[in-house]
């Protein structure tokens, strides 16, 4: 297993006090959460017959599978007020539903902890850690990417939210392709940058 080193970490060494940086996976990774472990969250004998890399991540959440058919984002963010995580979730993803929505996705609902969903199926997964003032937040964006690879290399989660239903991960989650979408992937980074300045311009 591989200690974090994937590009979004830069954003948390940097001396900026809030930024966001949206990436696409150069190949498949396995990254799990602060909590998981390899043994009990992956289908290692095919994640190693396949050569997948797996990777810890500092944050929260449950294991997820990174591709270059999804879009993977973070951002540093700085707060003075005590807030819970929980707020700050609600925040980011009140501001993502709104900027998403305007380049006509439609159906968007926040789920569970920090989901968001097209309808009742997942599209993006989020996780976050709290640092002193800083809050570093990860997300992926489902863009084009066959669910089952998921039901691959993933086992089923020990932690579910209650809108999931015990469904496994290809029934559970969707992507932009198959809930219709063909947006360019310039426009949808834009989109999240824009909910990123307006997150920062309210000095969360």
């Amino acid at each position: 297993m591989t200690e974090y080193n994937l590009p979004d970490i830069q954003i948390l060494h940097s001396s900026s006090n809030q930024a966001v940086y949206i990436w696409n996976p150069d190949n498949i990774y396995i990254v799990l959460g602060r909590s998981n472990s390899s043994e009990e969250s992956v289908n290692l004998d095919t994640a190693i017959k396949d050569g997948v890399t797996i990777i810890k991540r500092p944050t929260g959440g449950e294991s997820v599978v990174l591709s270059p058919n999804m879009l993977v984002f973070s951002a540093k963010i700085y707060h003075k007020n005590s807030q819970k995580p929980i707020e700050v979730f609600n925040k980011i993803n009140k501001h993502l539903i709104t900027q998403l929505t305007n380049i006509g996705i439609k159906n968007l609902n926040s789920k569970g902890i920090s989901d968001l969903s097209i309808g009742e199926k997942k599209i993006l997964g989020s996780s976050m850690m709290l640092k002193d003032n800083i809050f570093f937040y990860h997300a992926v964006l489902n863009i084009n990417e066959d669910p089952s690879i998921i039901s691959k290399y993933l086992k089923h989660p020990k932690k579910e939210p209650d809108y999931r239903k015990g469904r496994e991960h290809k029934q559970f989650v969707t992507s932009l392709k198959l809930a219709g979408y063909n947006i360019d992937k310039e426009l949808i980074e834009q989109s999240i940058n824009n909910a990123f300045n307006n997150l920062f311009l309210e000095k969360c």
